[in-house]
């Protein structure tokens, strides 16, 4: 039954504008959402019978501007958690900010303004932006690190770390400004080696640093990645790469006096491959590694000084480059080989890093490409110890040969297999004294220290007496000070201000110390996901019953970027916090998407290296350089102000409409692929939603109001028309909701609604109007989650709320009506000597012998065969008829 809903006071409320206005409605439809609360998290109590759902962005850097990777980010969720309320969930779709960090802070002293002011400053702007975009978060669940109420429970979680003695002190190496006399992050280190404020060369210096204990879960978060089925391969492996658990052995090589004999002192390098043991040529040691200036010879003294100091001013990732050379000295001593008693010299190289493994290691160049290319370099021995099964030795032409095969030269060890000899050398080892069996990890613990001040304080006091005392619970937070010298010179901010770090000790009463180190940002972001959960709470981070009725988080969402440190900290935390009694799980994320990257036009010069703004090529067909006329080079690369290929959301949603924006993001490219921006595409997905428009609006016009939606009762097909549009809907809610099921195919689900559309301006006018109604109903629907604004308008106009509901994102995800999907006729492929020459309509039960004869009888058939009988005809049932000449 039809209703006339055109005097309904809510629709007269409603623009009735002939055209579609995008910046109005939307504008309209955010404020009404915000008063009715339409996004507001359901209580944890109503979500715990298995009926809740999580979905999560991971929260951005108030920079005060968003970009478009923000907001394909944040649409990709917002899909997710649309679709999921419409299928009857009770949804968490929370949003927060990461909001400590360096960049505040040198903002702070460039612009000589709190940190803390220009933050929430930030966020306000970055809020109001992304309200823009339609985003069904909870803003009521808004938290920001960077303010005290939440800071006092990275604080507390700190305190549990430390109580299971997961938190430690330790020397660790820091860039120094000699200049500035302050700590630079290695970000703020140029590829000179040079302070990026004061120009002077970085010198490394040992500080006593906190350190969490992340190798004590190195085996739990190496092991338990398989059970991440819902993440991708890709980053499974990269952890798994990072935590890099390697079995081999440590063997310990004597240091020999001038005369040749062992003395006390050895040097232990670990090895993967102890089958090697007799091709070692030489021992390298790290630069900074404790003994290399006391077994430094008089003569090489000046030489180890200088490679030393040279060494110190490069960054790590530098020194272990695979496509740099490697560079060394040799230190004058020699070190007896365990394994035959020759002595071989003693070096120190730029690619041994003191705080990985055991600091040194034994060069085995016909054996590592690394010691290959070392070996070659430096004029040292290369022997082979390793020869492939059944062959002759190999040739070193190449490089070293690195697999498994067969010992030689190897003493008592001459052919044993690799595998063997592994075995038997190591148990030679250990029974010998000169070596053990041993498990080593590339996964280091976590330097969480950072001389800065804008970040969470460490919640600890140093007392002469009592050692390092916790802060206690009841005085937490540690506040970070007003009127801290923000000046990027002299230390860290906090150490200057005495009245703020001189304390009482709360075990003694003596006077003591303040830590005035503050935390890794990343502290913060490893726990914001579970105080989603609990917000609000004052007197803990969370409740158990609130965080375990939540999470895990079911669909996490983010760039590729935070594949290993943040994912990695994140499932560490959740570890040790499950261990420490506070939740009752083993994994924050259950699934996870890394959304591509967005890239813009790029236009370059390729002789002076300078990037041009797309706005200033003239003409785009042919790119020149606006000054000198030359040639630019033209590609897509991710969008960046130094590159000036960047696309402001603000100004698209001004153009277009929020809706428009979230169409493009979604259609334009699979999730996990990278996108290419593209205007005239933009422009597509407007027209799109014009023609959509019209079409409920036209509808609208001539009669067709939505009646009340019963689940109970389908439309019956009273004509073809009525059969072609049943069809075309259920079709599209089949295709739509497997889209959105597994691995999100945004951009097919886009291109359903497409097609869905064009079936409806086709088949509508004709059709009953049951049939139309389950149609238009259908439409916005599923259109609901993309472009929320306009399907919320729409089926306003529409007359949707007869049923009594007020939202389009009140109703229910439709479900396909299988007998829609049954056809009379099915569409049969006419192909003559293999080419696709037309399509027949036919009946869906003709066998092939009717097949055949239809085929024959067509006019495709009298055209292509010219009258000739076919020699063959191939019949494929439901699919072609191949007619071969």
């Amino acid at each position: 039954m039809w209703h006339d809903h055109s005097s309904d006071p809510a629709l007269a409320a409603v623009s009735d504008a002939p055209r579609y206005q995008p910046q109005a409605l939307e504008a309209r439809w955010q404020a009404q959402w915000t008063v009715t609360g339409q996004h507001r998290t359901p209580p944890g109590q109503d979500s715990a019978a298995g009926n809740r759902y999580y979905a999560l962005s991971m929260f951005p850097y108030p920079s005060g501007n968003l970009h478009m990777g923000h907001v394909r980010n944040y649409v990709i969720t917002d899909v997710v958690a649309r679709v999921q309320r419409m299928r009857g969930k009770q949804v968490l779709h929370p949003m927060g900010w990461d909001a400590f960090g360096l960049p505040a802070e040198n903002a702070a002293i460039e612009r000589g303004i709190d940190p803390g002011v220009w933050t929430d400053q930030n966020i306000a702007s970055m809020r109001a932006q992304l309200q823009r975009l339609g985003l069904s978060i909870d803003w009521d669940r808004e938290v920001a690190t960077c303010h005290a109420d939440y800071y006092r429970w990275t604080q507390w979680l700190f305190l549990q770390f430390l109580e299971a003695g997961l938190a430690y002190q330790k020397d660790a190496t820091v860039n120094w400004d000699p200049i500035d006399q302050t700590v630079l992050a290695n970000e703020q280190v140029d590829s000179e080696g040079r302070s990026w404020r004061s120009g002077a060369l970085v010198e490394k210096r040992k500080l006593r640093q906190w350190f969490l204990k992340i190798t004590a879960y190195a085996d739990q978060l190496l092991d338990d990645l398989p059970k991440l089925e819902g993440w991708p391969e890709r980053v499974r492996t990269m952890q798994a790469n990072w935590i890099g658990r390697s079995t081999g052995a440590e063997l310990t090589f004597p240091v020999v006096d001038a005369e040749g004999h062992d003395t006390a002192q050895g040097i232990t390098v670990f090895t993967t491959r102890p089958d090697t043991i007799f091709g070692a040529s030489y021992v390298v040691l790290a630069p900074e590694h404790p003994l290399v200036t006391s077994l430094s010879t008089a003569e090489q003294a000046i030489h180890v000084e200088a490679f030393c100091d040279l060494v110190s001013r490069q960054s790590e990732q530098e020194r272990t480059a695979d496509d740099k050379p490697k560079r060394g000295v040799p230190i004058g001593a020699h070190v007896r080989n365990p394994a035959n008693g020759e002595l071989i010299p003693l070096w120190i190289a730029d690619y041994v890093l003191a705080d990985y493994g055991t600091g040194a290691v034994m060069g085995v160049p016909a054996h590592d490409q690394r010691d290959f290319v070392f070996a070659r370099q430096y004029e040292l021995p290369v022997r082979q110890v390793i020869i492939p099964e059944g062959s002759d030795e190999h040739a070193y032409e190449g490089g070293a040969w690195t697999e498994a095969g067969v010992l030689i030269h190897s003493g008592r060890f001459d052919g044993l297999s690799s595998r063997e000899a592994k075995q038997a050398i190591t148990a030679a080892a250990e029974q010998e004294g000169w070596g053990q069996a041993r498990i080593t990890y590339r996964l280091r613990d976590w330097l969480i220290s950072r001389q800065r001040y804008w970040g969470c304080p460490i919640p600890v006091i140093h007392c002469e007496s009592c050692g390092v005392v916790p802060v206690p619970a009841a005085q937490l937070p540690v506040e970070l000070p007003q009127g801290a010298n923000l000046v990027g010179k002299g230390g860290s901010p906090l150490a200057q201000l005495e009245s703020w770090w001189r304390v009482d000790c709360p075990c003694c009463g003596q006077p003591a110390r303040r830590e005035t180190d503050t935390m890794d940002t990343f502290m913060c972001s490893s726990w914001y996901y579970l105080r989603y959960s609990d917000p609000k709470n004052t007197a803990l981070p969370f409740t158990r019953e609130a965080v375990d009725s939540w999470l895990p988080v079911d669909q996490y969402v983010g760039g590729i970027e935070h594949a290993i440190l943040h994912l990695l900290y994140s499932r560490f935390f959740t570890k040790v916090l499950r261990d420490r009694g506070l939740l009752g799980f083993d994994e924050p994320f259950t699934r996870l998407l890394t959304q591509g990257m967005v890239q813009g036009i790029t236009y370059k010069n390729p002789h002076s290296g300078k990037y041009i703004a797309p706005a200033d090529v003239a003409d785009p067909s042919d790119p020149r350089d606006p000054l000198s006329g030359e040639p630019l080079e033209t590609f897509y690369e991710k969008m960046s102000k130094s590159k000036h290929n960047g696309v402001d959301p603000a100004v698209v949603i001004d153009k277009y409409g929020a809706d428009t924006a979230r169409m493009f993001i979604l259609f334009k490219a699979p999730p996990e692929k990278d996108l290419e921006w593209d205007d005239a595409d933009v422009e597509g997905q407007f027209r799109f939603l014009q023609r959509l428009w019209r079409l409920v609006d036209g509808a609208v016009a001539g009669g067709l109001v939505l009646a009340p939606r019963d689940a109970t009762t389908r439309p019956s097909p009273q004509n073809p028309e009525d059969q072609a549009l049943r069809r075309a809907v259920h079709t599209a809610i089949t295709a739509i909701s497997e889209d959105l099921d597994g691995d999100y195919q945004f951009n097919t689900a886009v291109s359903e609604l497409m097609k869905l559309s064009n079936a409806m301006g086709e088949h509508l006018p004709g059709a009953s109007a049951p049939v139309a109604s389950e149609a238009l109903r259908t439409l916005l629907v599923l259109l609901a989650p993309f472009a929320p604004h306009l399907a919320e308008e729409l089926w306003l106009r529409a007359g949707g709320n007869a049923d009594g509901h007020t939202s389009v994102h009140e109703q229910v995800w439709p479900s396909a009506d299988a007998t829609a999907l049954v056809r009379d006729t099915i569409p049969l492929v006419i192909q003559v000597k293999g080419k696709v020459r037309g399509n027949l309509e036919v009946p869906a039960d003709a066998d092939k012998a009717t097949l055949e004869q239809l085929a024959l009888a067509s006019d495709i058939a009298a055209k292509w065969l010219e009258g000739k009988a076919p020699s063959r005809v191939i019949v494929v049932p439901g699919k072609l008829v191949n007619l071969v000449p």
